[in-house]
C-alpha cells in the first residue's frame, strides 16, 4: 500500500487541527442513554411506528435499530435513514484526544527514544557511550517528523 506523502500529511494536519479546535467542545456532550435517535424521535412527539412508515420499515424493526444505536452497533446507513425520516443530518466525526501535530510528535519521541536507547546500548557495552541521549533523541525526533511514516516501524502501544 503506498504511503501518504509527508507533505500532504502535515498540510492534512494543518488543516483538521484548525477544525478540531471548534469540535473540541463536541467530546463532553454525551449521547442519550437510549440513542439519539429515540431521543430525537420522543422530543418530537413521535411514535417508533410513525418514525417506521416514514423509513419505510415496522415500528419492530425500529426498536431493533434504536436498540443497536445505544449498543454502539448500528450501521452508519441505517443510521443516516433514520436521520433523514427524523429530518436531521448525520454528522459522523471523529475528535482526537490531543491535536494531530502533537500525536505526530510524541510518536517521533517515542521512535527517537527507543533507536537511541537501543545504540547507546550497544555504545556502553562496547565502553563507547556519548552521555547525550537527550540531543540524540531531540535530533532523531525533528528528523523522523520531517520525514513522515512514523507508523510502519518501531514499538506500538
Amino acid at each position: 500500500m503506498p504511503r501518504v506523502s509527508n507533505e500532504v500529511s502535515v498540510r492534512s494536519r494543518r488543516l483538521l487541527d484548525g477544525h478540531f479546535d471548534e469540535w473540541q467542545q463536541l467530546r463532553g456532550f454525551p449521547r442519550p442513554p437510549h440513542g439519539w435517535v429515540r431521543a430525537i424521535r420522543e422530543a418530537l412527539g413521535m411514535s417508533a411506528a410513525a418514525l417506521a412508515a416514514r423509513m419505510g420499515t415496522t415500528a419492530g424493526a425500529v426498536t431493533r435499530l434504536e436498540h443497536s444505536e445505544a449498543g454502539d452497533r448500528i450501521r452508519l446507513d441505517t443510521l443516516r435513514r433514520a436521520a433523514d425520516a427524523l429530518e436531521c443530518d448525520l454528522v459522523y466525526l471523529l475528535v482526537p484526544r490531543r491535536p494531530l501535530h502533537t500525536v505526530v510528535r510524541d510518536r517521533a519521541r517515542e521512535l527517537a527514544h527507543w533507536q537511541v536507547a537501543a545504540v547507546e546500548q550497544t555504545m556502553s557495552l562496547e565502553g563507547q557511550a556519548t552521555g547525550q541521549t537527550q540531543e540524540m533523541e531531540d535530533q532523531l525526533t525533528q528528523q523522523l517528523v520531517d520525514r513522515g511514516g512514523l507508523w510502519s516501524d518501531g514499538p506500538h502501544d
